[in-house]
C-alpha cells in the first residue's frame, strides 16, 4: 500500500510517516516548508518528500506508485481544506484521513495494544518517558511522540512489539479516535478555544476519552473533570505523594510525569516499583524540553501556561534567581486566550525578551499581538524588565551577555522552520 503524507514534516504526521516506512508500507509526502525533520525522514528511508504541494508533485508520486492513502495534518486541513492534493485525491478516488484513522489500521493489523498520554501538557516528555522505560526492561515496544531523543526516534515500529505507546492530542479530537489499554491524563487544562468553545466541551472531550480507556492513570486534582472515577478502571493519584520525592530528575513537573509512568508500566509489566524509579532517575530527557544547547543556554517548547510556569520552575531550580527568558508564543490566536494568565507568569524572572509569536492556523479576526503589545500586557513588576526584539543580531548579542554574566537563559519556543528553536541552532552551535 502506498501512502502519502501531508504535511509530513509535522510533529504529529511524521512520526507516523517513519512508523508506516518500518511497518513495510510505500511511504511518499510533501510539505509547505524545508525542515531538520524532513532531512531526518530523508535520512531515514523516505526519499520521496517534496518541498511545496502543488498539483504537479502529488500527481508524480502517483505516477510513480499509485496512491492508495492520503493521510493529512489537522493543520492542512484548516488551513487550506480545498488544496491542490485534496482536489487531486477526490478526483482520483483516493482514501483520505487524518492520521488516527492510518494508526487504528496499524494498531489493527500488528495487534498492539495502545497506550495513551493525554492531557494538556507534558504529553511527549511523558510519552519520552513512557518508551524510555520499556527500553530499559528490554521490552520491544513500538510509538509515535513529537520530539527526538538520545535513545530513539519519534516514531518506530519494532517487531515483536505487545504494545504501542502514543501521543494522543486532542486537539481537533483526535484522541476521541482510540480506545487504549492504558492511558495516562497528564494534566487538563482548557486549551484550544477554535476547537472547543467553552470549558465545559474541554473537559467533556477528556471524559469521553477516559471512558473510552481500559484503564486510566490521573491526578486527584483532575477528576472533578472526569466521570465516574471511583471505578476499578480508574488509579488516581495526588502531587504530594511521598513517592515523587523519590525521583531526582530537575523540575517537579518532570518528577510528577515520571510517578505517573511508572504507576502505569508497574501496572502492566509487574516490575518493582523501586527497579522502575531506579530507571526512571537516569531518564536523558528529550529535545526541546529543557534541552540544553550549550551551557546556560536551554529551549523548551513549553507553550500553555502551566507549562510555561513547569518550565520556569524548573530554570530557578538549576539556577537560582539568575533566569533569563526568551518568549516566543506559538500562535497569535493563543496569546489572545492567555493574555491574562501571562500577565504574571515571568514575574519571577530577571530579565525577559519577548519576540514575534510564530504563526500557524490563525484567527485572522483577531489583532495581531506584536512583542510590544505583549509587553505592554504583563504585570508593572514584569514590565520593568522586559523587552520587544526580534531574531535578529542585537537578540544574539543580548543572549550572549547574559550567558557571559552567568545567568541562565531559558528559551520558550514554538517549533518547525523560521521558529526561535531553529534560530537557536543555528546561532549557538553547542562549544
Amino acid at each position: 500500500m502506498h501512502i502519502f503524507f501531508s504535511g509530513i514534516g509535522g510533529t504529529g504526521i511524521g512520526p507516523l510517516a517513519l512508523i508506516a516506512h518500518q511497518a513495510g508500507y510505500e511511504v511518499s509526502g510533501s510539505d509547505k516548508q524545508q525542515s531538520g525533520y524532513i532531512e531526518y525522514l530523508r535520512q531515514h528511508g523516505i526519499e520521496h518528500i517534496t518541498i511545496g504541494q502543488g498539483a504537479e508533485d502529488i500527481a508524480a508520486a502517483h505516477a510513480r506508485q499509485p496512491i492508495d492513502w492520503l493521510v493529512y495534518s489537522s493543520a492542512v486541513m484548516i488551513e487550506n481544506p480545498d488544496s491542490a492534493e485534496f482536489i487531486f485525491a477526490r478526483e482520483h478516488g483516493i482514501r483520505m484521513s487524518q492520521r488516527d484513522e492510518l494508526l487504528n489500521t496499524i494498531l489493527e493489523q500488528k495487534q498492539l495494544q495502545l497506550i495513551a498520554i493525554a492531557g494538556t501538557h507534558g504529553k511527549t516528555t511523558t510519552s519520552a518517558m513512557a518508551v524510555w522505560l520499556f527500553k530499559q526492561l528490554d521490552l520491544p515496544v513500538s510509538y509515535s511522540f513529537g520530539a527526538k531523543t538520545s535513545f530513539s526516534d519519534m516514531g518506530a515500529y519494532e517487531e515483536g512489539s505487545r504494545y504501542f505507546i502514543y501521543e494522543a492530542d486532542e486537539f481537533a479530537r483526535n484522541f476521541l479516535s482510540f480506545h487504549p489499554e492504558q492511558s495516562i491524563i497528564v494534566g487538563i487544562d482548557y486549551d484550544h478555544p477554535d476547537i472547543y468553545p467553552s470549558l465545559a466541551e474541554y473537559e467533556a472531550a477528556f471524559a469521553e476519552f477516559a471512558q473510552q480507556s481500559q484503564h486510566v492513570v490521573t491526578w486527584s486534582d483532575d477528576v472533578n473533570k472526569l466521570s465516574d472515577t471511583d471505578g476499578p478502571r480508574y488509579t488516581v493519584l495526588r502531587k504530594n505523594d511521598e513517592m515523587i520525592n523519590k525521583f531526582s530528575l530537575i523540575g517537579a513537573v518532570n518528577r510528577q510525569n515520571a510517578w505517573q509512568v511508572v504507576t502505569a508500566i508497574h501496572a502492566l509489566t509487574n516490575e518493582p516499583l523501586e527497579t522502575l524509579i531506579q530507571h526512571m532517575n537516569r531518564f536523558p530527557g528529550l529535545s526541546r524540553r529543557f534541552e540544553q544547547l550549550r551551557p546556560g543556554l536551554y529551549t523548551d517548547y513549553a507553550h500553555t501556561p502551566p507549562k510555561i510556569a513547569g518550565a520556569v520552575q524548573t530554570a530557578h531550580e538549576a539556577a537560582g534567581d539568575s533566569v533569563v527568558v526568551i518568549y516566543e508564543g506559538l500562535h497569535n490566536t493563543r496569546q489572545h486566550f492567555i493574555k491574562e494568565e501571562l500577565r504574571t507568569l515571568f514575574d519571577s524572572v530577571k530579565e525577559l525578551y519577548i519576540v514575534p509569536s510564530y504563526l500557524a492556523r490563525e484567527d485572522k479576526s483577531l489583532e495581531l499581538l506584536e512583542p510590544q503589545d505583549l509587553v505592554n500586557l504583563l504585570s508593572d513588576t514584569a514590565k520593568s524588565f522586559a523587552h520587544p526584539a526580534q531574531l535578529d543580531d542585537a537578540l544574539k548579542t543580548s543572549i550572549e551577555k547574559q550567558l557571559t554574566a552567568g545567568n541562565l537563559v531559558l528559551c520558550l519556543s514554538a517549533g518547525g522552520g523560521g521558529s526561535l528553536d531553529e534560530w537557536l541552532r543555528q546561532n549557538f552551535a553547542a562549544h
